[in-house]
C-alpha cells in the first residue's frame, strides 16, 4: 500500500492499493475511490470486540475495502479542520488515541479499546475512562483537531495537558490526572479543576483544537428555537 497525505485545512489520505490489499474503515470515512474497490460490512471479531469499539467512540460495524481484480484507489478526508497523520504499527510500537481518532488503516491492525489503568484518570482527566489502542502490524491513518505537535518523553519525563488537548500517544506512556493547586486558581482561573498528566517513555502528540472547545465557541451562534 502506497499513500499519500494531501491538502489544508481538511487534509485527505489518499492510498493506492494492489490487488488483493484490503483497508479498514469506520462507518462513512471512505470519500472516493476507484470502481474495483468492494466493499464488505464487518463486526471485526465479533459482537465482543465490536461492543468495545462503541465505548471507545467508534461505530460497532467497520468496513473493509479491498482492491479487486488489479490495483485500486480509496481516499479517506478529514471530517473536521485538522491533521491527518500515518503511524506504522507494530508490536512493541502500538498507539493509544482519542476517541474518534480512528480514521483508517491496512486491514492488518487490530483496533481495541483502551481503558485508564487509573479511576481518576478516567474520570476527572478529561480524556475519557475509555480510548482507542491500534496494535497489529501495518499503517494506521488518525485525524487530529487543528495543529498537532509533538513531543518526545525520556523515562519518568511528564507533560501536563489542559482538558481535550491529548491526541495520541505510545502504549508506553503512562497518564494521570493531577488537581490545579488552590480553590481560587480553581474557581477563577478558568482552567477547571483537573490536568491530564502523560509521562514517558515514548512519544505524545498533542492537538490545539479540541472539539469541546469548538463547540462553546460557535454555541452563541446555534439558533436555540426559542425564538431569539
Amino acid at each position: 500500500m502506497r499513500y499519500s497525505i494531501e491538502g489544508t485545512p481538511l487534509p485527505v489520505a489518499i492510498c493506492q492499493l494492489e490487488a488483493g490489499e484490503s483497508m479498514l474503515t469506520e462507518r462513512g470515512s471512505m470519500s472516493w475511490m476507484s470502481p474495483n474497490m468492494r466493499m464488505e460490512t464487518t463486526t471485526r471479531g465479533g459482537l465482543g470486540k465490536a461492543l468495545g469499539r462503541m465505548f471507545a467512540g467508534e461505530a460497532l460495524f467497520q468496513n473493509r475495502y479491498t482492491a479487486q481484480g488489479g490495483p485500486g484507489l480509496i481516499a479517506f478526508a478529514s471530517s473536521f479542520p485538522g491533521d491527518i497523520r500515518a503511524f506504522d504499527i507494530a508490536p512493541g510500537r502500538e498507539l493509544v488515541v482519542q476517541k474518534s481518532g480512528f480514521l483508517a488503516s491496512e486491514s492488518t491492525v487490530e483496533l481495541s479499546v483502551f481503558f485508564q489503568k487509573k479511576l481518576g484518570s478516567g474520570f476527572f482527566g478529561g480524556e475519557g475512562f475509555i480510548m482507542q489502542k491500534l496494535s497489529g502490524r501495518g499503517t494506521a491513518f488518525c485525524e487530529f483537531d487543528g495543529y498537532v505537535k509533538q513531543y518526545d518523553l525520556a523515562p519518568g519525563q511528564s507533560i501536563v495537558v489542559d482538558t481535550g488537548y491529548l491526541a495520541a500517544m505510545d502504549a508506553s506512556c503512562s497518564i494521570d490526572i493531577q488537581s490545579v493547586p488552590g480553590m481560587k486558581n480553581i474557581l477563577f482561573g478558568g482552567e477547571g479543576v483537573f490536568n491530564t498528566v502523560i509521562t514517558g517513555p515514548g512519544r505524545v502528540w498533542l492537538q490545539t483544537m479540541p472539539v469541546s472547545a469548538v463547540a462553546g465557541a460557535i454555541r452563541p451562534f446555534i439558533p436555540t428555537g426559542n425564538g431569539d
